[in-house]
C-alpha cells in the first residue's frame, strides 16, 4: 500500500518511510483503453482499404505465396507458417482460412471445406488442402510494389498491405466488431465491380448493390449505398408445390438452413403459422419442404413466414474501413471509386518499373557491346592496371566519348559487372544479335512508354482481361425486386422423370429402362386409365404398380376443365359399345374410378387425351355379319357434349367393333384461351398478369428467342418453365416476318436477314445463327420496319460515323438458315434497335446516300425559277453512308417522299412467303401516289408544284425546303 506523503502525521525524516511517485489511475487506464481500442481496430477486426483484407487474412495469403509450389498445401502446413506472422494462435488463422476458401475467389479448395449455406464446419486441418488460386496470383501479389515491415518477433517481413489490383473488399465482404465500433460490408457481384469500375475511369459515378452466395430476393431500395442508417431485406425464395406443400429453394443472406428451420419451428410453437411438419433435403441445393395443415392457405402461410421467421431478414450495413491508419465511414460508391484509382496507381506503378528494367537492359547491352567492339578489353593501359581503382580510370576515359548515349552515369559496379564477365563469353559475342535484342527492347520500352501515356485506358483494359478470364459463371445470383410487387410463386419443380411399363403395369421415377413419359415433380400426382376402362391417380413414387394393360399416363392436374377424354368402351354384359367424352376434375388418390357401365368383361376400344378439349373423326370398322350391310362408319367426337366421368356415353354399336381408326385429327371445341407470360415468375397464366400473348385453341403455339440464337416452340400449357436467357416470347405465327442482326463467328461482320421461324418440333431447341466460335445473335425484332443506330469505322483512318438503318430495306425475306447480308461495309462498333414501326408510312425519310447520286429534275413552270439560279449542284441532306451494296435503290428528295421498294422476295426451300409480303407496303405507298422512282440509275424525277418549295442558299446553290 503506498504512504500519503502529505500526512502531517508521518515524520518527513522517517528513515523507515519509502518515498513513492503517485501515478493517477484515470491516466493509467484512459492510455491503456486507448492503445488496446487502437490495436484492436488497426490490426484485428476492420479491413484496410487498399487491399481489403484484415491483418489473419493477409497474413494466411502471404504465408500461402511464399509456401506456392503450384501444388496443394496442408492446411495445417500453412497455419503453422502464418504464425511466424500472426501471435494469435492456430484457431484463429484455421477460421479465417476457412472463410476465405468458402468465398471461392482467392483460394482454391480441396477436400470438405464446409458449406456456409447448411452451417457445416470444415474438416480439421490435416484434412485438408489449399493453394492460391489462379485469380489471386495475378491480382493480389508483386514484390516490387509491396510495401514491407517487420513481422512482431523481428525475424520476418511482413506486407503492410498486399498491391491488390480489384475491389476485393467489395467482392468478398467483411464483418468485424472492434472496440467502440463494428463494420459490415455487404459482397457485390464480381462482373458489376469490374464494370462499375470502368465506369469510374470513364467519368461516372457507380450504383453498386449487393449480391449474395446464397441467392435469394433483396429489396435494396433503402440501401444508403451501405452507409450507416441504411438497409436492405432480404428473402428466401419460396415455391408453392401444391396446396399442402411449399418449398424454400434459397435463403437469406447471413443464415442458415439449420438456423432457418429452427425459427419455423419456433414460429409455429409461437402459433405465428400452422405447419404439419418440416423437412430438410438440402444437398448441393438448398430443398426445405413445408407441409402444411390441413386448411392452412399457403399464400397466407408464406406472408407469415416472411414476417415471423428468417425466410425474411433486415441487414444494416455498415461500411467501415482502415485508410492512412484510421478508421473511415464511407460509402459502397465511394469505396469502389478509391480501390479503382489505387489500382490504377499500381498498374502506373508497374508499368515504371518495367520502364527501368528494360532501360537498365538496353544500357548494359549497349555498354558491353561498346566494350568489345571498341577493343577496350584488349587496351595496354586496361591490361597494365594492376587494381579496380585503376581498371575504373582507364575504362571511364575509354567510355568518355560514348557517355551521350547512355541514359544514365556509368557507376562502378556497372564497371564491375563488365569486367567480371568471363572472355569466352566476349569472344562469342554476336553484334548482329545483340542488336536485334536492342531493337527489340526499344519496341517495348515504346509500347510500355504509351500505357503511361494512356494510363486510364491500360487500366481499363486490365479490368477488361479480369472480366474476360475470371468473369465465367460468375453472374448474379440474389435477384433485386420490390417486395411490396412480387405475389407469391406458384410452381412445383419438375425434378424427377415418370417412366411407365405398360405391360407389366408399373409407373413410376426408377423405372429408367424402361418408356419414358415425362418430367415431373417428385410431388406430383399420376393419372393412369387401363385398357378394362377404369383409371387411378396416384402420387409419383420410384416404382408403383397401377394396373396392366396401361393405355395413358400423365401427370394429374386438379380441376383441370381443359383435359377432355375422348373415348369408345365395349359393355362386358351386353356387347354393346358407347362413345363418351368426359373430364377428370378430382378424385381421392388412389382409388380406381370405373368408367365402364361397370359390367365384368368390358374393354376400352379408343382412347385419347386432348389437352385442349380437341375432337376428332373416328372410322369404326365392323366384324362381318348376316344382317349387317354396312361394315363401317364414321364417328366425330365434336357431335358429343362433354359431361361427367361416371356418365354412360351414347351407344355407337350393338354388333362387334372390328377396329377404330384415326380418321381426322380433331381440332379445339372449346373456346380459345387467352394467355399471359408473367416475367416475375417466368410462367404462362390465365390470370392476366404480365404480356398478352393471345387467344390459343388447338395446336396454337408459344414462341421463344433465346440470348443465345436459338429458338423453341412450346404449348401453352400453364406448367411450362422458360429459361431466364429468354429475349422474346410470344404467340407463334408462321407468316410473320422477322428481322435479325447477328455476328458471324468466322467472317467476323455484322450481317442481318429476314425470315419468318420454321414450324419446328415442339421442345426442340433451333439455332438462328451461325455455328461457328464466337457468333452470337445482337437484336431481333418482329416488327414490319425495325430502324437501328449503327456505329461504324469508316474508311483506312477508321473514322467513327452513326448511321440510322431500316433492316427493311437491307435485305429480302429469306430462308431461316440464310446468312444474310452485311450489315455495313464498314467496320461495325456497335448496333442498337432504336425505333419498331408497324407500317411503312411511320418510317422517317432517310436522306440520299451522297450529293452526286441523287439528280433532281425539275419539270413544269418551276423550272423558269430554278433556270435564274446560278449553275450550281443541288444541295441535298447527306447520308453518311450507303446502306449495302447488295440493295440497288434509292428515295426521292422531297418534302415527304415515299420510301423506296424493296426488291421482291426470292421463293427459297423453306419458307413461302405470302403473295401479300412479295409486294412490300413502301411499294404499294408509292404506288398509290403515282410517283416514279428509277433504280438503279440513282436519279430521281418529280414534279414541284409549290415554287416557294426552291430555295437558293449564300452560296448560291439550289435547294428544297
Amino acid at each position: 500500500m503506498s504512504e500519503d506523503l502529505n500526512n502531517p502525521d508521518i515524520p518527513a525524516n522517517n528513515e523507515d518511510n519509502i518515498l513513492h511517485k503517485v501515478t493517477s489511475l484515470d491516466g493509467l487506464y484512459e492510455n491503456w483503453f486507448l492503445d488496446y481500442a487502437s490495436y484492436v481496430i488497426l490490426d484485428r477486426a476492420v479491413p484496410h482499404i487498399n487491399d481489403g483484407l484484415k491483418p489473419v487474412q493477409r497474413r494466411i495469403l502471404h504465408s500461402l505465396k511464399e509456401m506456392d509450389d503450384g501444388r496443394f498445401n496442408k492446411a495445417a502446413n500453412v497455419i503453422g507458417n502464418t504464425m511466424k506472422y500472426h501471435p494469435h494462435g492456430d484457431a484463429s488463422i484455421g477460421d479465417a482460412m476457412v472463410q476465405i476458401g468458402q468465398k471461392n475467389l482467392l483460394i482454391d479448395c480441396q477436400g470438405n471445406w464446409g458449406d456456409p449455406i447448411t452451417g457445416d464446419s470444415a474438416a480439421a486441418p490435416r484434412y485438408i488442402e489449399a493453394r492460391l488460386s489462379k485469380f489471386a496470383l495475378d491480382v493480389v501479389f508483386n514484390p516490387d510494389t509491396t510495401v514491407w515491415q517487420a513481422s512482431y518477433d523481428g525475424r520476418n517481413k511482413e506486407p503492410i498491405t498486399l498491391p491488390v489490383k480489384f475491389p476485393l473488399l467489395l467482392a468478398q465482404g467483411a464483418e468485424g466488431i472492434a472496440v467502440g465500433l463494428a463494420t459490415k460490408i455487404l459482397p457485390h457481384n464480381f462482373i458489376e465491380l469490374l464494370d462499375a469500375s470502368i465506369a469510374v475511369l470513364k467519368g461516372d459515378r457507380p450504383n453498386l448493390l449487393p449480391d449474395f452466395p446464397t441467392g435469394g430476393m433483396a429489396d435494396a431500395s433503402a440501401y444508403n449505398e451501405g452507409q450507416r442508417g441504411g438497409k436492405i431485406r432480404v428473402r428466401a425464395k419460396i415455391v408453392e408445390r401444391d396446396k399442402k406443400t411449399l418449398t424454400i429453394t434459397e435463403i437469406p443472406f447471413t443464415t442458415t438452413t439449420g438456423s432457418l428451420i429452427d425459427s419455423v419451428i419456433s414460429a409455429n410453437d409461437k402459433g405465428k403459422i400452422k405447419i404439419k411438419k418440416i423437412e430438410d433435403n438440402t444437398a448441393q441445393h438448398v430443398e426445405i419442404v413445408i407441409h402444411l395443415a390441413p386448411g392452412i392457405s399457403p399464400d397466407v402461410t408464406i406472408d407469415a413466414l416472411y414476417a415471423f421467421t428468417d425466410c425474411e431478414v433486415s441487414i444494416s450495413p455498415n461500411t467501415c474501413v482502415i485508410q492512412a491508419d484510421k478508421p473511415r465511414f464511407m460509402s459502397v460508391n465511394d469505396m469502389l471509386t478509391e480501390s479503382t484509382f489505387f489500382t490504377k496507381e499500381l498498374l502506373k506503378q508497374e508499368l515504371e518499373i518495367k520502364l527501368r528494367e528494360l532501360m537498365e537492359k538496353i544500357f548494359f547491352s549497349s555498354l558491353l557491346k561498346i566494350f568489345i567492339q571498341e577493343g577496350m578489353y584488349k587496351h595496354p593501359d586496361y591490361e597494365q592496371s594492376s587494381d579496380f581503382e585503376g581498371v575504373l580510370v582507364v575504362l571511364n576515359r575509354l567510355f568518355e566519348p560514348f557517355f551521350p548515349q547512355f541514359y544514365r552515369t556509368i557507376l562502378p559496379e556497372d564497371y564491375k559487372k563488365l569486367i567480371d564477365k568471363p572472355m569466352s563469353s566476349i569472344t562469342r559475342f554476336d553484334v548482329k544479335k545483340t542488336d536485334e535484342q536492342i531493337k527489340a527492347l526499344e519496341a517495348e520500352i515504346k509500347t510500355v512508354k504509351n500505357h503511361l501515356k494512356h494510363l486510364t485506358d491500360y487500366t481499363i483494359a486490365w479490368f477488361e482481361k479480369l472480366k474476360e478470364k475470371y468473369g465465367k459463371d460468375r453472374g448474379r445470383k440474389t435477384e433485386l425486386r420490390t417486395f411490396d410487387r412480387v405475389e407469391a410463386a406458384q410452381v412445383a419443380l419438375a425434378n424427377v422423370k415418370l417412366y411407365v411399363n405398360r405391360e407389366d403395369g408399373f409407373i413410376g421415377s426408377g423405372l429408367k429402362k424402361d418408356e419414358f413419359v415425362c418430367d415431373c415433380s417428385d410431388i406430383d400426382e399420376i393419372i393412369v386409365f387401363r385398357g378394362d376402362g377404369k383409371f387411378i391417380v396416384t402420387k409419383v413414387q420410384d416404382k408403383v404398380f397401377v394396373g396392366k394393360d396401361i393405355e395413358h399416363v400423365a401427370v394429374f392436374k386438379k380441376n383441370d376443365e381443359r383435359t377432355v377424354y375422348n373415348m369408345i368402351y365395349k359393355d362386358g354384359q351386353s356387347g354393346i359399345s358407347y362413345i363418351k367424352r368426359f373430364s377428370v376434375t378430382g378424385v381421392t388418390r388412389d382409388k380406381e374410378y370405373d368408367l365402364t357401365k361397370g359390367s365384368k368383361g368390358s374393354k376400352t376400344l379408343y382412347f385419347t387425351a386432348n389437352p385442349n378439349g380437341e375432337a376428332e373423326i373416328v372410322n369404326i370398322q365392323l366384324k362381318p355379319h348376316a344382317k349387317l350391310k354396312k361394315l363401317q362408319f364414321d364417328e366425330d367426337f365434336a357431335a358429343l357434349a362433354i359431361k361427367g366421368r361416371n356418365s354412360i356415353g351414347n351407344m355407337v354399336t350393338k354388333y362387334p367393333i372390328k377396329k377404330v381408326i384415326l380418321k381426322t385429327k380433331g381440332v379445339s371445341t372449346l373456346a380459345g384461351r387467352k394467355i399471359w407470360y408473367d416475367d416475375i415468375l417466368k410462367r404462362l397464366n390465365a390470370d392476366g398478369r404480365g404480356k398478352y400473348l393471345g387467344e390459343f385453341d388447338g395446336d396454337d403455339r408459344v414462341l421463344n428467342v433465346l440470348s443465345n440464337g436459338n429458338y423453341e416452340l412450346t404449348s401453352f400449357d400453364l406448367n411450362n418453365h422458360f429459361d431466364d436467357k429468354m429475349i422474346v416470347i410470344e404467340k407463334y405465327d408462321p407468316a410473320k416476318v422477322f428481322a435479325v442482326v447477328h455476328y458471324d463467328g468466322k467472317s467476323k461482320n455484322y450481317m442481318v436477314k429476314r425470315f419468318v421461324f420454321e414450324n419446328t418440333v415442339i421442345g426442340k431447341q433451333t439455332s438462328i445463327i451461325s455455328d461457328e466460335n464466337g457468333s452470337k445473335l445482337v437484336l431481333i425484332s418482329g416488327a414490319a420496319q425495325p430502324v437501328v443506330k449503327v456505329e461504324q469505322l469508316k474508311g483506312k483512318t477508321l473514322i467513327p460515323e452513326v448511321v440510322d438503318l431500316n433492316l427493311t430495306d437491307l435485305i429480302d425475306v429469306k430462308g431461316m438458315k440464310a446468312m444474310g447480308n452485311r450489315l455495313s461495309v464498314h467496320q461495325v462498333k456497335s448496333v442498337e434497335l432504336i425505333a419498331e414501326h408497324d407500317d411503312a408510312e411511320d418510317v422517317p425519310d432517310p436522306a440520299p446516300d451522297s450529293v452526286d447520286d441523287t439528280e433532281i429534275v425539275i419539270t413544269g413552270e418551276d423550272k423558269e425559277v430554278a433556270d435564274t439560279a446560278p449553275a450550281a449542284p443541288i444541295v441535298a441532306a447527306p447520308q453518311s453512308e450507303p446502306k449495302n451494296p447488295v440493295i440497288e435503290q434509292e428515295k426521292p428528295v422531297a418534302e415527304k417522299p415515299a420510301p423506296a421498294p424493296a426488291r421482291p422476295a426470292e421463293p427459297t426451300k423453306s419458307v413461302e412467303p405470302p403473295a401479300e409480303s412479295v409486294k412490300s407496303s413502301e411499294e404499294k405507298s408509292v404506288e398509290s401516289k403515282g410517283e416514279q422512282v428509277k433504280s438503279p440509275k440513282k436519279k430521281v424525277d418529280f414534279e414541284i408544284t409549290n415554287p416557294d418549295d426552291i430555295d437558293i442558299d449564300d452560296k448560291g446553290q439550289l435547294g428544297l425546303f
